[in-house]
């Protein structure tokens, strides 16, 4: 983030920065540089996989299945040596179409500040055709 980044939310408020979070259609997670759960939102729908207060501070390891937990790893790995721009999922899990990816978050110095994991049920979405523009708002299908 630079300092014109930064300017942007010098008036925001943390709580209305966490109600923006929350309201997304999506589940964000944010792991720290040493692997360590350290925040994840609460969408209004409710996550796809349940997190609880006790889950901050722990090992992200521990939060995966042990036999992803090499692949885990080495994903964490490649973003801390920078070999990975991202890494991309789709899964379906209880009728529904997940889509998981899992971003590097630097500093301003380039070093390694955490991974960002963002999912979302696509299924609607896989469902679009053609286009719907802001203008066909002003005589909406009931």
């Amino acid at each position: 983030m630079n300092e014109s980044t930064l300017e942007l939310f010098e008036d925001l408020d943390i709580k209305v920065l966490l109600r923006v979070l929350d309201n997304l259609p999506c589940d964000v997670s944010f792991v720290d540089k040493d692997d360590n759960v350290v925040y994840f939102n609460l969408p209004r729908e409710g996550r796809t996989f349940a997190r609880t207060k006790l889950d901050i501070g722990r090992k992200v390891q521990k939060c995966h299945p042990p036999k992803s937990l090499h692949l885990v790893q080495k994903i964490l790995d490649d973003f801390r040596a920078k070999k990975r721009k991202s890494a991309d999922f789709w899964i379906n899990f209880e009728g529904r179409f997940l889509y998981i990816r899992y971003f590097p978050v630097y500093d301003e110095n380039g070093d390694y500040y955490g991974t960002l994991e963002v999912m979302q049920d696509v299924k609607e979405i896989q469902k679009l055709q053609g286009e719907k523009r802001l203008l066909d708002e002003e005589n909406p299908a009931v």
